[in-house]
């Protein structure tokens, strides 16, 4: 009969033992699920990083494009004024000959 009772024992010896070894691998397996995740993330999130940051330059560079462009107009409507300035100067001297002229004076 100590063989009969020990065939039970161990039964539930090697059942116990099957059961924490299926919860370890379990374990690990979903450490290793959570450890390829975060891998994951992390790839993505340089990803988005690195797209960020040449999204940044692309802007950097608009910005200087845009700044150039004001500041070449700002010359070009500084120097259009300039001629409008020369051009009425000029109208007004043309217009005082011409009065003199009309007035018998050469």
């Amino acid at each position: 009969m100590a063989h009969g009772t020990r065939t039970p024992a161990l039964k539930a010896a090697g059942l116990a033992l099957l059961l924490v070894s299926s919860a370890v691998w379990a374990d690990g397996q979903v450490t290793s699920q959570k450890a390829r995740a975060a891998a994951a993330t992390q790839a993505s999130l340089a990803h988005a990083q690195q797209k960020l940051q040449q999204q940044q330059a692309q802007v950097k560079q608009l910005q200087d494009s845009v700044a150039k462009q004001e500041s070449g107009s700002k010359q070009a409507s500084e120097r259009l004024q300039q001629q409008d300035q020369a051009i009425a100067k000029m109208q007004q001297e043309l217009q005082a000959l011409q009065a003199k002229q009309a007035a018998g004076h050469p």
